[in-house]
């Protein structure tokens, strides 16, 4: 199997140095493939470092269960809790590491094209069912068998984009974005989500992902998240169409002072965070932060006793 296969590769051609390196891959799904990935991959590592495998499992794995909009219908967190744990238990012996869910997106704008995976339109009823869905996938320890990895997401306002418009910008004040939007995310956070993911949107301007004082300020100081932060489909690089930079390092630099672990699917970290450190723009004990928590979070999944998860 070539693992260079996986993922965006096709188009961004990573040289295979960085593809030894990575961390994390996305949509390798089959249980016999992820342990074939995974024995390669560990090979090859200078260190001999698991990767994490991870994927969009919104409402059931192998077993399809009502759309999260439905489970917010029921405002019974119950519900949701079964759910993320059945899933949990598919996900596990199919070799999954981390899932792409809950999204606690407070939506009230039907043209927004995500609407079904939110939970509805309450604060309170969002926070109920993240908090829910979170337990149910997570359980009491992550390094035990029929558990999966959560990633809350979108971070943060990512339901309040003007007109509905995808990828679009927020514009809230403070108290509003504190009432309204943030309950949900902290709740799950509360829960023990091990990972959270940035949005594509800005907010006042500030793409999420590149916000220092949302994501560090707030998430990480004030609420004392200590999880992963991953980021959106490409969202590292789409800080540029919100007019912010079009330089790798820049990007990167604005990233890493937010706290944002891992980027998805582009090379803004892999080709910026180099330039940015030998221009002094950033230091190493930042990027041994951030690579520390990753390495938390492998080890609280008991993927360094166990790399492969109960994959069978």
């Amino acid at each position: 199997t070539n693992v260079t296969a996986t993922g965006e590769n096709a188009t961004l051609q990573f040289p295979q140095e960085i593809v030894d390196v990575a961390g994390s891959v996305l949509n390798v799904r089959e249980p016999e493939l992820i342990i074939e990935v995974q024995k390669k991959h560990m090979e090859r590592h200078p260190h001999h470092i698991p990767m994490l495998f991870m994927f969009d499992i919104i409402h059931g794995f192998h077993t399809t269960f009502p759309i999260p909009l439905a489970q917010g219908c029921s405002f019974d967190p119950e519900v949701a809790e079964k759910i993320a744990r059945a899933t949990a238990k598919e996900s596990c012996v199919s070799g999954m590491h981390v899932t792409f869910s809950p999204m606690v997106d407070l939506a009230r704008d039907a043209r927004w094209g995500r609407v079904t995976e939110s939970t509805g339109e309450d604060p309170y009823l969002n926070s109920v069912m993240a908090a829910a869905t979170v337990k149910g996938y997570q359980g009491d320890d992550l390094s035990k068998e029929d558990t999966i990895c959560a990633c809350v997401k979108h971070f943060a306002a990512y339901g309040g984009v003007e007109g509905g418009r995808e990828y679009g910008s927020v514009d809230v004040s403070e108290r509003t974005l504190r009432q309204y939007y943030l309950p949900s995310y902290k709740a799950a956070c509360d829960a023990g989500s091990g990972m959270l993911m940035t949005a594509f949107n800005a907010i006042g301007g500030v793409p999420a992902t590149g916000d220092k004082h949302l994501v560090k300020d707030i998430l990480r100081d004030e609420w004392g998240f200590e999880g992963v932060i991953i980021t959106d489909y490409g969202s590292l690089s789409n800080m540029q169409n919100h007019g912010i930079s079009d330089s790798d390092e820049e990007l990167a630099r604005l990233a890493l002072e937010a706290t944002v672990n891992i980027e998805m699917c582009v090379d803004r970290y892999a080709k910026g965070l180099p330039e940015a450190l030998k221009s002094g723009k950033i230091t190493m004990e930042q990027i041994d932060a951030r690579v520390w928590e990753v390495l938390k979070l492998k080890n609280r999944l008991g993927l360094f006793e166990n790399p492969f998860h109960f994959a069978d």
